[in-house]
């Protein structure tokens, strides 16, 4: 029922054939995707696939060569992340953009710190930083003991969590997780993915990028497969089991060919 639900809700973020050429390479030859309300949506494909450069056209980065771009139904053009950022997209990358020895308040607000009193003798207010942290980190499960602590004293898992509660916080209207679980044990991908599943019940649309078929399948919605910058299909839970998603993915009629010319080995 979701599935259906979730096709039929206007898109927040949609491409059409979008095309990326870096001089004579090309990275994206014609991808087409959408994102809704409260879905999410999994970008799965294998390294060279073309998801990093998806995801950097998505989030401002990179400006695609040629292509349809809409925000709620509305043309773009972004410039750079921060016009994504205030079109409501937020992307959190693999490496978190966070600095260790900083607190757990300092990298929730990074650049965003509310100040109260009059120049000259305006200042950050901490008091309310540290609280709007503590409560952020306690409604999705975390018991931050004290929010002055190194943020690199975390877990991996916690730290993903910050990260997304940082963007959802701050008006995210469609969250970018890059590969959120490839470095997590099993314990801290299932906080990270629970914690998806919250977001998406908020109302925000997800687009989860990974080349872990397990993890998408826990918590997608619709699969969207990348193989060597082109889209070879989108397809809703229901109608596609994990094994046959993992077979696309990893280009089944290749490796059914190499395996043919190697005897069966492969």
């Amino acid at each position: 029922m979701a599935d259906t639900k979730n096709h039929q809700a206007a898109p927040i973020i949609e491409v059409r054939d979008i095309v990326k050429h870096y001089g004579s390479v090309i990275a994206l030859s014609g991808v087409s995707m959408h994102v809704s309300k409260g879905e999410v949506l999994c970008l799965l494909g294998d390294n060279g696939a073309g998801k990093s450069t998806l995801i950097k056209t998505l989030s401002g980065v990179v400006r695609p060569t040629s292509g349809d771009f809409r925000v709620d139904g509305e043309p773009v053009n972004f410039a750079s992340p921060r016009d994504a950022l205030d079109a409501g997209i937020a992307t959190v990358y693999q490496d978190l953009a966070m600095i260790p020895l900083m607190s757990i308040t300092r990298n929730f607000f990074m650049g965003r710190e509310p100040v109260k009193g009059f120049p000259p003798f305006r200042h950050i207010d901490f008091e309310h930083c540290h609280e709007v942290t503590r409560e952020e980190m306690h409604k999705i499960g975390i018991d931050i003991r004290d929010p002055h602590q190194a943020v690199g004293t975390l877990s991996g898992g916690e730290r993903q969590c910050v990260a997304i509660a940082r963007a959802v916080y701050f008006g995210a209207k469609v969250l970018i997780l890059d590969e959120p679980t490839s470095a997590l044990g099993v314990a801290q991908t299932s906080m990270v993915l629970k914690y998806i599943h919250q977001v998406q019940q908020k109302g925000l649309g997800v687009i989860f990028i990974t080349h872990n078929v397990r993890h998408a399948y826990a918590v997608g919605d619709r699969f969207t497969i990348l193989n060597r910058g082109k889209t070879l299909g989108t397809f809703a839970k229901s109608e596609i089991a994990m094994d046959e998603l993992q077979n696309l993915m990893a280009g089944g009629k290749e490796l059914e060919v190499l395996s043919h010319e190697l005897g069966g080995t492969v």
